[in-house]
């Protein structure tokens, strides 16, 4: 039987170093860039403001350093806001030149160079006046949780004492760390290891030597004690420890036990530091589920992930992995081609001309309005540029598929792969926002404008320019007890309920189009989406925790967003 217990898990920030401090060890790989800033202190939120100008980082004078200079600092780095400034070299005296004086910022600004200031080394400061600030991490995440994996299959108690005692052993393993010259040994027996295949254990073997971090080695006689037992608590400290074991002797079922606790963590972190942290770690061991656990978080927060400071940051692989899915929250495919184009600006010489390109293929241009793609013609942008020929194309196919009807591209669907079917976009002409969820609304109501909780709006019945005038009315509608359900003539065996219903929808392209449509579940106060789902028969029965991917953040207080997605058959 399998039983895992979420209490609560903080985010295992592990690797601590002056200037980074990321979970799972990873640091999000950033171009070194003019105007780029960074804190040196002995924790990623705090420290001395230092900037990068002219191939060199230098600091910052504090005079003129209040709360609106380091708001900035502090926003550039990903954070969401300032705890406080702190002047006068507190974190240290910094080297080199000293870049900025006099600063006057608004606080509004994208970067610090933004601001106002003597000039580039223009100063009558000292290194003992270098600039500091402290930084809001976000939204505290409670460091109490552990959980228990139990997979065992009988025998777990003896099996356990055999470890203990070590009584018979007759395989030797030794755990090292060559770089800190550190070694443990256990003696364990060897009919247990080779109930696991993946460490290739024979008859003939008598020892196995694994390279394991010296800061893990308190958790290994638990591991090793897991392969008899198939049972073990998971603490703060000892999570990515097991992991990574796991992932040594390819013990995979605990793995993926241990990184479903890691993607629970997901919707707590809204600067998306542990995300991409997350994702990488993932690439990095091999972890399929929590990979994919990552990436599809990820898609639903798209359009969050875009506007956030991190976009510019994240690698080469991630953005390959992203453009190909059609799971994206975006408000439409030029948004998110814009929005590719930004990053390959930020990433400059670090991506080749052949990953720009690959990445320009992943862009569905014929889901871009008619409209916007005759108005791309004229870009400038450094893509376009780059890519002239490439980008004209996917043009081209972007106005064939708008001018030509359904029957003539048929034969050419398979060819097109993912191209013609749409990502989940939130432009007001794709979808409908409802926000009030109280059920302070009589049960039965016949003037429906009276409920906030049903709308109505009417949308093309496929992106196509030949559909732009064949309108479908929906009527969207959320249901918060059963009795209203009941009172609706709707049958809801449990609550909330959503209801996405269409008319004026003609037979004439029935056997044409299909509506695909989904339900967005997001957080009003954090602007994250934890929940996509389909409607089925026109119905949504919104998920359970026990039963969601992801946990749900804000039981009590979420909205709901209603998106048409028609799609050629």
């Amino acid at each position: 039987m399998r039983r895992i217990m979420y209490l609560l898990l903080p985010l295992l920030f592990l690797h601590v170093s002056a200037q980074h401090w990321t979970p799972f060890g990873y640091t999000p790989k950033q171009p070194t860039q003019e105007g780029r800033v960074r804190l040196v202190g002995n924790l990623p939120s705090s420290g001395r403001v230092e900037i990068y100008h002219d191939g060199q980082w230098g600091t910052v004078c504090d005079d003129g350093w209040e709360v609106a200079e380091a708001q900035v600092v502090c926003r550039q780095m990903g954070f969401p806001g300032v705890i406080s400034v702190t002047p006068g070299g507190q974190y240290g005296e910094g080297s080199g030149p000293i870049w900025l004086d006099d600063m006057n910022c608004k606080g509004s600004e994208s970067s610090l160079s933004d601001c106002s200031f003597k000039g580039w080394g223009v100063t009558d400061c000292s290194h003992k006046e270098d600039a500091g600030v402290t930084c809001d991490t976000g939204k505290n995440i409670t460091s109490n949780r552990q959980f228990s994996v139990d997979n065992s299959l009988g025998l777990s108690d003896d099996l356990g004492l055999l470890f203990d005692s070590r009584d018979g052993c007759d395989f030797s393993i030794k755990v090292r760390d060559l770089s800190e010259e550190a070694e443990l040994a256990f003696c364990v027996h060897r009919m247990i290891l080779m109930i696991y295949p993946e460490l290739n254990i024979t008859n003939e073997s008598r020892n196995l030597t694994v390279d394991v971090s010296q800061a893990c080695h308190p958790h290994v006689s638990a591991f090793l004690r897991y392969l008899y037992t198939r049972q073990i608590d998971v603490s703060i400290t000892s999570a990515q420890c097991l992991h990574q074991l796991s992932f040594i002797f390819g013990v995979k079922t605990l793995m993926e036990d241990v990184g479903r606790v890691f993607t629970s963590l997901l919707p707590e972190d809204n600067t998306f530091r542990t995300q991409l942290s997350m994702y990488e770690y993932g690439v990095r061991t091999g972890d399929l589920v929590l990979q994919e656990n990552v990436l599809q978080y990820l898609s639903w927060n798209c359009e969050f992930l875009i506007s956030s400071p991190l976009w510019s940051t994240i690698s080469f692989h991630m953005m390959d992995a992203l453009l190909q899915r059609s799971d994206l929250v975006v408000e439409d495919e030029t948004f998110l081609l814009e929005a590719l184009e930004r990053w390959i600006q930020d990433k400059g010489d670090e991506i080749s001309s052949e990953q720009q390109a690959s990445l320009l293929n992943h862009i569905r241009f014929l889901l871009i309005p008619v409209d916007k793609l005759y108005e791309m013609q004229f870009s400038s942008s450094v893509l376009h540029k780059n890519h002239e020929k490439l980008y004209l194309t996917g043009l081209l196919r972007g106005f064939q598929f708008n001018a030509l009807p359904f029957s003539k591209i048929r034969n050419k669907m398979d060819s097109m792969s993912n191209d013609y079917l749409p990502r989940i976009y939130t432009s007001d002409e794709w979808s409908v926002f409802i926000n009030d969820t109280t059920n302070n609304y009589p049960y039965y109501n016949y003037n429906y404008g009276q409920n906030n909780r049903f709308k109505t709006f009417s949308t093309p019945a496929h992106p196509s320019a030949l559909y732009k005038e064949k309108m479908v009315q929906w009527q969207a509608q959320v249901f918060l007890s059963v009795q209203e359900c009941s009172n609706y003539g709707v049958s809801c065996n449990s609550v909330p309920t959503a209801r996405f219903l269409a008319s004026g929808y003609q037979n004439s392209y029935t056997n044409t189009i299909r509506f695909s449509n989904r339900l967005i579940l997001t957080c009003k106060n954090q602007n994250n989406v934890f929940h996509v789902q389909e409607f089925k028969n026109s119905m949504a029965v919104i998920s359970t925790n026990s039963s969601m991917g992801l946990p749900n953040p804000c039981p009590d207080d979420y909205s709901f967003r209603f998106v048409v997605r028609p799609e050629y058959i």
